[in-house]
């Protein structure tokens, strides 16, 4: 890394810091009883296991896994290593050896299901790779932001090995409960690889600042100007500049005035794991076609002549037997002429454009740093074909501009990772804007439109699968609107913010305008009383009609922030996002876009998170710290069990 300014990087292994605390740990919990080297060194041994283990949610696994590698190690480097590995060998072994993966059914949503799961555990498998190949180093300038990105990679592994399941829903037999069987382990496996990773991000906050975006990753950076090296200083700005004025590398066009006729055609022709920018300009057509970018295709863009004239449409859906994860208009597909990685939810979306990484269908947007502007996606499917994706967005760092998503069920699926939407139009019926990646909309209208008989409409199902992944979602500045055809029933078919559609589904819409059709309850069940009390809800400094709080639910996930916490769901903060956005040239607000409530007083909750950063108290292990999560401790938290009896940080 060269340039003026430029401060010297010492690089520090995350393996040796977490080293140095673990051996702490297990020196303080030595029995003093004078012992053979033997026994002492196995106790050691067992010392060193239960340390690592000890905040990870499937301990016992955790425990059973590093027993049975009969390591004479006390060293946690290995012990990390070996969980890794351990959890990686599985899941490859059983997405390429498994008879269960390899069975035919007649059913075909079962053989859609199976050709997933295969596909997303291979996913799975790279998201574990690049996490542990990446944490061995990082620079004590960018240790919070390199944290906070491993957290995103091992969300995205969960989220796929879940993903896989989901495609078993609504199929008869018992082919599901196998593959959940097949999988169970290495699910807890994955688990717990993000919960070393968090609890060592979480110590590190205790120590000084959260993981913000103060600090860019200097790793992205190859110039004295800041600018990401994939934006090489020709495509610098590129999404702020008038089309007219930008120079594509080919040009799409269905009356045969470009290179190209379609865009499946096209996309056999780009390089491969590219490095800087490449520009796709996609004149004005309706593209009747199932676009898949694979995830060696990086570093895309592509652009139109705006959301009405550039179209791109399909028809997958559920009813007509594809699951939704393969329902997407753009999304992944496998070529054997281009291996990429392709990952399509298993639900059921007619037509919908996928952006995800996974080896599979033809074409789909699995590429990182993708970007989109002056497009429409649609799903023609109708909403009596349920699901129906138009886009699936299953891509790191990820972004799209005054683009169109149009649907009825499940219209945009935010897959994984981190994406940011500004100035969008999103229109659905039923889970609409649903996944489980870190996704902000910014600026965005969210248009209900007119469902079947007897349906309610529901704007959000967001999929949060467990409290350590650092995933939700986030409209900011947007509005929810009625469809001109669904308007004269908004009251007799109603409409909902949103569901819970996993055990930690996280939501916050703030600075928003909310329109009557939000009923004045604002929130729906998935199930009864499903994830009431694991949800994390929030509403935050809205107007209009609907954003009256009066009668909203009461259960215990819906939160009241005050305005430090709110803050901390800023795409600055929660998408990391000054670190990879200005430099694309997108309009983009990193904090709040208007002046937060001066009054918040009564809502302050903010004492027990200043207090769990500050305070390690031994024995008072009263729940997860997450930078972004409530304070579940009132007082104190127990960050790393045992390293201290009573000691305070930073005392305020």
């Amino acid at each position: 890394m060269e340039g003026k300014g430029k401060l010297a990087i010492l690089t520090v292994s995350f393996i040796v810091l977490l080293a140095v605390v673990i051996g702490l740990m297990v020196m303080m919990n030595r029995n003093s009883e004078s012992k053979p080297d033997s026994t002492k060194h196995d106790d050691d041994v067992k010392a060193s296991i239960k340390a690592v283990c000890e905040n990870t949610k499937y301990k016992q696994t955790c425990v059973d896994t590093l027993s049975k590698s009969h390591t004479q190690s006390t060293d946690p480097y290995e012990h990390i290593k070996t969980i890794f590995e351990v959890t990686i060998e599985q899941l490859e072994a059983k997405a390429n050896n498994s008879s269960l993966m390899k069975e035919v059914h007649v059913d075909p949503r079962i053989n859609d299901a199976l050709k997933s799961c295969k596909e997303l555990a291979g996913l799975a498998v790279g998201d574990l790779k690049r996490s542990f190949e990446d944490m061995s180093f990082f620079s004590l300038n960018d240790i919070g932001q390199a944290l906070a990105q491993l957290r995103i990679w091992m969300s995205g592994a969960i989220t796929y090995e879940q993903t896989c399941l989901d495609g078993f829903e609504k199929t008869e037999g018992d082919t599901g409960d196998k593959m959940e069987k097949l999988l169970n382990q290495s699910m807890e496996l994955t688990s717990n690889c993000l919960a070393l990773i968090t609890e060592f991000s979480q110590a590190f906050q205790a120590f000084g600042e959260p993981p913000t975006a103060n600090r860019r990753l200097l790793s992205l950076f190859n110039n004295e100007h800041n600018v990401p090296e994939w934006v090489d200083g020709t495509n610098q700005r590129i999404l702020e500049e008038d089309p007219k004025k930008i120079t594509p590398n080919i040009t799409i066009a269905q009356d045969g005035s470009g290179n190209f006729v379609s865009i499946n055609e096209a996309l056999l022709g780009i390089p491969i794991n590219g490095e800087k920018m490449y520009v796709i300009y996609i004149k004005q057509g309706l593209y009747n076609e199932i676009v898949r970018i694979p995830k060696n295709l990086t570093h895309i863009m592509i652009y139109g002549d705006g959301p009405d004239k550039t179209r791109i449409t399909g028809g997958l859906n559920f009813i007509d037997g594809v699951s939704t994860y393969h329902t997407a208009t753009v999304g992944n597909k496998f070529s054997k002429q281009k291996v990429g990685l392709v990952i399509q939810k298993n639900f059921a979306g007619l037509m919908g454009i996928l952006i995800y990484n996974i080896e599979t269908f033809s074409a789909a947007v699995a590429g990182d740093f993708f970007m989109a502007k002056d497009i429409s996606f649609e799903n023609t499917a109708g909403p009596e074909k349920h699901q129906a994706v138009a886009l699936r967005v299953s891509a790191d760092r990820t972004i799209f501009y005054n683009c169109h998503m149009d649907g009825y069920q499940d219209t945009l699926y935010a897959h994984t990772y981190r994406q940011f939407y500004r100035e969008c139009t999103i229109s659905g019926t039923i889970d609409f804007v649903f996944g489980d990646s870190a996704a902000v909309l910014q600026n965005c209208i969210l248009v209900v439109r007119k469902p079947m008989d007897h349906q309610n409409c529901i704007v959000t199902a967001q999929g949060r699968k467990e409290v350590k992944q650092p995933t939700g979602l986030i409209l900011q500045n947007c509005s929810i609107v009625a469809d001109p055809l669904y308007f004269p029933v908004r009251m007799q078919l109603k409409s909902y913010l949103g569901r819970p559609w996993k055990e930690f589904s996280r939501t916050i819409i703030m600075e928003s305008f909310i329109d009557d059709l939000i009923q004045p309850q604002g929130w729906l069940p998935w199930n009864e009383t499903f994830a009431f009390d694991t949800l994390f809800y929030s509403e935050f400094n809205n107007h209009g009609p609907g954003s009256s709080k009066l009668q909203r639910v009461q259960w215990p996930g819906v939160k009241e922030l005050s305005t430090r916490r709110a803050k901390r769901f800023t795409p600055g903060k929660f998408i990391i996002g000054d670190s990879w956005i200005p430099p694309t040239g997108v309009p983009y607000t990193s904090d709040f876009m208007f002046d937060p409530p001066k009054d918040d007083s009564k809502n302050n909750d903010d004492l027990g998170t200043l207090r769990a950063r500050r305070t390690i108290i031994r024995g008072t292990n009263c729940g997860i710290i997450d930078w972004y999560d409530p304070p579940i401790c009132e007082r104190a938290v127990q960050i790393i069990p045992g390293l201290f009896t009573k000691h305070e940080w930073f005392t305020s």
